[in-house]
């Protein structure tokens, strides 16, 4: 008999986690091991071993991000592999995920049979990525002097967010002129010439998280 793969869902919404635990118990090969509601708890819960995939959320409220999260627990040796299940399709997101080691990326809208093959990609050892997902980051490999670096990504994100050059500063370890600059790249890639004009753009072609 074949070892079922096991799972442990990394979620803050309990319907959610009931949802994910109904569609994958349907599976004969997989096994919900453990439920985690706060990111943290998935690093804690990951580190103590007995599971193969960890399906992981990015956003919990106020604390440790998923993308966080999938970093510290792709960092220890013998590591779960990590699929970010999430409604978030933004390139600031998806880069930010894939770097921090992620196995895979998938939208929750995915059908369950398309959920069912990403898992067992993932603890297979190879790369499940949604089609949306691939595709977006083709088209940056396509055309990479137009494509907003990471680093942009997340400058532009706190624009977003209402953060001042100062803040965005402090937060991302960053002197200000270095923020100046990116931000000068990130208006000529983007062709405007505003924070808010910026910001629309980027949200329209969803490069950074609505």
């Amino acid at each position: 008999m074949t070892t079922p793969i096991r799972l442990l869902l990394a979620d803050d919404h309990p319907v959610v986690r009931a949802g994910l635990r109904a569609v994958l118990d349907a599976e004969s090969d997989f096994c919900v091991v453990a439920e985690a509601a706060t990111a943290e708890r998935a690093v804690a819960l990951a580190a103590t071993g007995g599971f193969d995939v960890v399906l992981m959320d990015l956003q919990f409220g106020a604390g440790m991000h998923g993308s966080q999260a999938t970093a510290a627990i792709t960092a220890e040796a013998g590591a779960p592999r990590v699929l970010i299940l999430t409604t978030y399709d933004s390139d600031a997101d998806i880069l930010a995920a894939v770097e921090a080691g992620a196995a895979g990326y998938l939208l929750k809208d995915a059908p369950p049979e398309e959920l069912a093959a990403a898992v067992r990609t993932a603890a297979a050892g190879r790369s499940a990525l949604a089609p949306a997902v691939a595709h977006r980051l083709m088209d940056r490999m396509r055309t990479p002097a137009e494509a907003l670096t990471k680093r942009e990504l997340e400058v532009l994100q706190l624009v977003g967010e209402g953060l001042s050059n100062l803040q965005i500063s402090k937060q991302l370890f960053l002197s200000q002129a270095t923020v100046k600059s990116h931000l000068v790249h990130i208006y000529a890639k983007l062709g405007v010439d505003s924070r808010t004009s910026a910001v629309a753009a980027a949200t329209a072609r969803r490069l950074i998280r609505r």
